[in-house]
C-alpha cells in the first residue's frame, strides 16, 4: 500500500463523500414530489446541456441501499446528502410523509452501516411554487425555511446530529439569480443580493429554530464555496482592486455575516447601487450571526483576476450551453479570470492544490472566533471515464484527490483546524446545467442501466482512508 504524507490530520479525522438530493435521486415526480426550480429549469430550451433533465438522475430514490452499500464498500465513514424540500414538501404546503419516509429509510441504512448522516437542507432545489412568489429574493421564504428544517428536524433530529443549512449560497444566489446559468435562471443583480441576504436570515433563522428543538446537543453549520482571489499581477493596482472586489463577494461577503454579523463595508460600498444595504432590518444581523459549530469549506480551484480586459483571441471559457449568460459578480462585472499555466479539468479550472491549503490557513489566521473546518467539497471532472473489463481508470482523478488530501495536511500543520474531508461526488450524477456531460464520481454510473462501478479513484480514496486508520490505529 502506498504511503502518504497525512501524519498531521488527528485520529478522529473524518472521511467523506458528498452528493445532491436533485442531482441523484430522480423520481422526480413520484410520492408525492413536485416541481423544485431546477425541474422547472430543466424545461427551458438551451438551459440544460444536451436537454437533459433531474426526472431520473441516477435513481438514487429506487437504489439507495445499494448504494449505501457501495459507500461501505469503499471504507466511507460520513455520507453527506441533501435533503429536497420539494419532496419534504411539494409546494411547500403539506408535509409529504412518502417523502420523509425516504430519508428516515437513508438515515438508518447509514447507521446499520456505521456510517455518520451528515444532513444538508438545501443544496439549490426550491420548491418551484415558492420561486412564484419571488423565490430568494423574497423575504418571507427565509421563514418558509425554517418551518421546512423544523419538519425535517421532527422526524430525523432523532438520529442525525450534524446538520448544514445551506449548500454553496453563493451559488444559488449569484449564479441563480444574477448569472442566469443556474435555476431559477434570471438575470437581475437586485434579486440576486436580495437572495444573498435572505438565504443569510434562513440560516440564521433555521440555525436557533434546530436548537430550540433538539432534545441532544447538535452540530449546526453552513457550507460556502470559497476562493483564493490572486491578482494577475500583484504589481498592478488595477488587479489588485479586482481580486479585493471578487474576495469580497466571493468570500467575505458571506463568511462575515456569519461568523462577525456584518456585511464587509467595501463590499456594502461595491453594491450600493444595487439595495443591499436597504434590505438589512433591524435584528438581521444578529439571527445570521447565530453561533455555529463547524464551517464547512468547498474548494475546487483558485480564481487569477485581472481588472484588464483579456487579451484579443483569448480562448472563451467552457459554457455549458450557448445561451446568453451575464456576470454573477454584482457590481464587479468588468473582473476578468486570465489563464495560468495550470493543468485543467474537463470543467476548465485550474488544479493548484496548494490553494487549498492557503486557503485553510487564510481561514484560521483571519478569523480568530472560526469554528472547526470540514472540507465538505472538492474533487474533479475529467473525461474519458470508461467501464473496461470492470475497471474504470481515472488516473488523473486519483492524483488529485491524494495532492489535495495531503494540501489539507499540510494546513494542519500550519495550525488549521481541519476535521475532515469529504470528496465531491460519490456518485456520477446530473451535474446541473452541464446534464450528464460531466463526470465528478468515484463510482462510474452506466446511465442507460444505473450499473454502478467503483472507478480506480474510488479505490484510491478507500486506500487513503485506510491508510490514515492504520497510522492512528
Amino acid at each position: 500500500m502506498p504511503q502518504t504524507l497525512i501524519t498531521h490530520l488527528p485520529h478522529n479525522f473524518v472521511w467523506g463523500s458528498a452528493t445532491a438530493a436533485a442531482q441523484i435521486e430522480g423520481a422526480a415526480h413520484n410520492d408525492g414530489k413536485e416541481d423544485s426550480i431546477w425541474d422547472a429549469f430543466a424545461r427551458v430550451p438551451g438551459a440544460i446541456a444536451q436537454g437533459d433533465t433531474p426526472e431520473v438522475a441516477v435513481d438514487h430514490y429506487n437504489r439507495m441501499p445499494a448504494d449505501v452499500e457501495v459507500m461501505k464498500r469503499i471504507g466511507l465513514q460520513s455520507y453527506r446528502f441533501s435533503t429536497s424540500w420539494a419532496r419534504i414538501k411539494p409546494g411547500d404546503r403539506e408535509v409529504n410523509k412518502k417523502g420523509l419516509e425516504f430519508y428516515s429509510r437513508l438515515v438508518d441504512e447509514l447507521l446499520d452501516a456505521n456510517i455518520l448522516p451528515w444532513l444538508t437542507l438545501y443544496h439549490w432545489d426550491l420548491p418551484q411554487a415558492l420561486q412564484e412568489k419571488g423565490g430568494w429574493a423574497n423575504r418571507d421564504t427565509a421563514y418558509r425555511f425554517r418551518d421546512y428544517a423544523a419538519t425535517v428536524h421532527e422526524v430525523l433530529g432523532d438520529r442525525v446530529d450534524h446538520w448544514t443549512t445551506f449548500n454553496e449560497p453563493l451559488c444559488s444566489s449569484l449564479i441563480g439569480y444574477a448569472a442566469g446559468e443556474h435555476a431559477p435562471g434570471l438575470q437581475d443583480p437586485r434579486a440576486a443580493l436580495a437572495a444573498v441576504h435572505h438565504q443569510h436570515l434562513a440560516h440564521g433563522l433555521a440555525t436557533t429554530a434546530l436548537r430550540e428543538l433538539a432534545a441532544q446537543p447538535l452540530e449546526i453549520g453552513i457550507t460556502l464555496n470559497l476562493t483564493n482571489a490572486v491578482p494577475n499581477d500583484p504589481t498592478d493596482a488595477v488587479d489588485l482592486e479586482a481580486a479585493r472586489r471578487i474576495d469580497a463577494l466571493w468570500n467575505r461577503m458571506f463568511l462575515e455575516p456569519i461568523l462577525l454579523g456584518a456585511y464587509p463595508v467595501d463590499l456594502l460600498d461595491d453594491v450600493r447601487d444595487y439595495g443591499l444595504a436597504e434590505l438589512i432590518l433591524p435584528g438581521d444581523l444578529q439571527t445570521i450571526s447565530a453561533p455555529i459549530d463547524f464551517l464547512g469549506v468547498n474548494h475546487y480551484h483558485d480564481d487569477n483576476v485581472s481588472g484588464h480586459p483579456l487579451p484579443a483571441g483569448t480562448p472563451a471559457g467552457l459554457q455549458p450551453t450557448p445561451s446568453l449568460k451575464s456576470s454573477p459578480f454584482v457590481g464587479s462585472e468588468y473582473v476578468t479570470f486570465p489563464s495560468r499555466d495550470l493543468p485543467r479539468t474537463a470543467m476548465g479550472w485550474e488544479v493548484n492544490p496548494s490553494g487549498l491549503r492557503t486557503l485553510l490557513v487564510r481561514l484560521t489566521q483571519q478569523y480568530p472566533t472560526l469554528p472547526p473546518l470540514y472540507v465538505t467539497e472538492n474533487g474533479a471532472s475529467y473525461d474519458g471515464d470508461v467501464v473496461i473489463d470492470g475497471r474504470v481508470s481515472d488516473p488523473e482523478r486519483a492524483a488529485y484527490i491524494r495532492a489535495h488530501v495531503e494540501a489539507v495536511n499540510d494546513a494542519v500543520a500550519d495550525g488549521a483546524d481541519v476535521r475532515g474531508y469529504f470528496l465531491w461526488s460519490l456518485l456520477d450524477n446530473f451535474e446541473w446545467a452541464w446534464g450528464f456531460d460531466k463526470r465528478f464520481g468515484i463510482v462510474h454510473v452506466d446511465y442507460d442501466t444505473q450499473v454502478r462501478t467503483i472507478k480506480d479513484s474510488g479505490l484510491e480514496y478507500a486506500s487513503i482512508i485506510a491508510e490514515h486508520t492504520s497510522v492512528h490505529a
